[in-house]
């Protein structure tokens, strides 16, 4: 299946595997509004893993039936490809270990983690290139939010849909991708008052990440009081 937010659809008919998927092409969106209206967990039920993956990703290293080989063994539910860059990663908990098979905690900058078992320093990976069992996508896809775009603030709130979180996600090394870092979302945006229209899309991403944020909050918050037990200090 795949998602067209762009409007190409036709020009992916030389790839002879192309003829046998379903295309679906709505303008200004990204993969989680797609996700979350064709990939219910009921219609997906018949894939062990579900792979949710960004388009600009390099996958000449990348081997998917060893990914999965290598995601069994270490027992994650949900899991990313170690990333190759030129760039430095937004995360760190991203980035390719080049001597283990897997990775599923990191050092991060100072001050970014209170605790070393919660976001990002461990039960984190990116919303660039997840990968979900079965079981935890029944979970996620109720996470994903009906009215928001771009999923900004998700994988720091995956989390919740595994336990224990920091055990059963983690970075795969062993097969790893290259991100291209290509922008391909700014054609997205408007052109105002002389900001270019990337800057317009990330000023959505940044909102729709605090409304997230709220909701997420007070959604716990709610779910806390209806059990009648005091909720946890963190609610990141």
């Amino acid at each position: 299946m795949l998602f067209h937010y762009d409007g190409h659809t036709t020009e992916w008919d030389e790839f002879e595997w192309s003829r046998r998927a379903i295309h679906l092409s709505v303008g200004k969106q990204t993969k989680w509004w797609y996700a979350k209206r064709f990939l219910h967990p009921d219609v997906v039920s018949r894939y062990e893993y579900i792979f949710i993956w960004d388009e600009d990703l390099g996958v000449e290293h990348f081997n998917a039936e060893a990914y999965i080989e290598l995601v069994r063994k270490h027992r994650l539910e949900i899991s990313q490809p170690g990333l190759e860059s030129d760039k430095e990663p937004a995360w760190r908990m991203t980035k390719r270990h080049s001597d283990q098979e897997v990775h599923k905690q990191t050092e991060e900058r100072p001050g970014w983690c209170t605790d070393l078992h919660l976001p990002p320093c461990a039960a984190f990976v990116e919303i660039m290139a997840t990968v979900f069992s079965r079981s935890a996508w029944r979970c996620v896809w109720y996470m994903v939010q009906n009215d928001l775009v771009h999923g900004w603030g998700m994988d720091l709130a995956l989390r919740r849909c595994v336990e224990p979180a920091h055990e059963k996600i983690g970075v795969v090394d062993a097969q790893w991708i290259v991100h291209q870092a290509i922008p391909s979302l700014g054609n997205q945006g408007e052109a105002v008052n002389g900001r270019t229209p990337w800057k317009g899309v990330n000023k959505r991403c940044n909102l729709e990440w605090g409304m997230f944020r709220t909701r997420l909050a007070d959604a716990e918050k709610a779910y806390y009081l209806e059990k009648g037990i005091t909720a946890p200090n963190s609610t990141r």
